[in-house]
């Protein structure tokens, strides 16, 4: 017999050669004969059971209903292939083990442009440029979010209108969040799943979560940085729709309206995938390939 099981320890593929993301829920990750499957229906008749190419994919997503054996976890660190534990769609990230990448560039890029003051409010005007439509003059953060603030008001107002919702502004107590009224209450759980969307993709890329930009305290700052990208075309779209369809008198909580709507969004505007595209566009790694500084945003 092959050294190992099946001799799959000589056999890894580099990220970069991978094809991103798979989902999977509903059902057992185990492993059969060396190889890892996804066991759908195991108590009946006919139990679908499907090969998974876990070497080709840099992350699995392990939705609801779902579980996964010591066996397969073990595989999957063999391999580099990072697994979270996610809600349906992506709407919540519950864990994700710490991925053991075979390239670090990401991370020394952001670690790079977090440690030099200078790139890094050259990289938090880039994101605020990407949100506002253009590039600020400013460079002391605490101006550029004052900025923001205010036409992030405007921005709610407008959307209320265009869904017909009465808005009394933004308002949030973490410590009776329900106190809140619908619309706001919408808008909490709708951050929550961009925000797992958001970590979602910094974990796929082994960006370091703690260093953010704009955000400083959190130690998912970075996660923050990236829904906060995301706000204005997809937090925003969730919630408010939420809200109208609680106002049409839906019978459904607002929690489970804004998870539904989520889950309709990522997938038909491919957030995660869009954010990946993000992270790399703010980090400019590209960019950290070549020589020398490079002049600010």
């Amino acid at each position: 017999m092959l050294k190992g099981r099946l001799g799959l320890e000589t056999a890894r593929f580099p990220h970069a050669d991978r094809h991103g993301l798979l989902w999977l829920e509903r059902g057992e990750l185990c492993v059969v004969d060396g190889c890892l499957h996804f066991l759908r229906g195991r108590n009946s008749l006919a139990p679908q059971i499907d090969q998974i190419p876990h070497q080709s994919v840099s992350m699995i997503l392990l939705g609801p209903g779902s579980s996964v054996t010591h066996d397969a976890l073990r595989l999957l660190a063999r391999h580099g292939t990072l697994m979270a534990a996610v809600g349906q769609d992506g709407v919540r990230s519950y864990t994700a083990p710490a991925l053991l990448p075979d390239r670090s560039d990401v991370a020394r890029r952001q670690a790079e442009l977090w440690g030099n003051p200078r790139r890094r409010i050259s990289v938090a005007r880039h994101m605020y440029a990407l949100r506002l439509g253009e590039v600020l003059p400013h460079r002391e953060l605490d101006t550029l979010r004052g900025i923001e603030g205010s036409r992030v008001k405007v921005t709610y107002k407008l959307m209320a209108d265009k869904f017909e919702i009465e808005w009394n502004g933004r308002h949030y107590d973490r410590s009776n969040p329900t106190a809140a009224d619908i619309p706001n209450q919408a808008l909490n759980h709708a951050a929550t799943a961009v925000q797992a969307a958001a970590a979602i993709a910094v974990q796929s890329l082994a960006a370091l979560p703690p260093l953010g930009f704009i955000h400083e305290d959190s130690g998912q700052s970075f996660v923050l940085d990236i829904a906060d990208l995301f706000r204005e075309a997809v937090t925003l779209q969730i919630a408010f729709s939420a809200a109208r369809q609680v106002a049409d008198r839906s019978s459904e909580s607002v929690d489970r309206l804004v998870r539904r709507e989520a889950a309709k969004v990522f997938r038909k505007q491919q957030v995660i995938p869009a954010m990946i595209d993000k992270i790399k566009l703010v980090l400019r790694t590209e960019e950290s390939h070549g020589a020398g500084d490079h002049h600010d945003a």
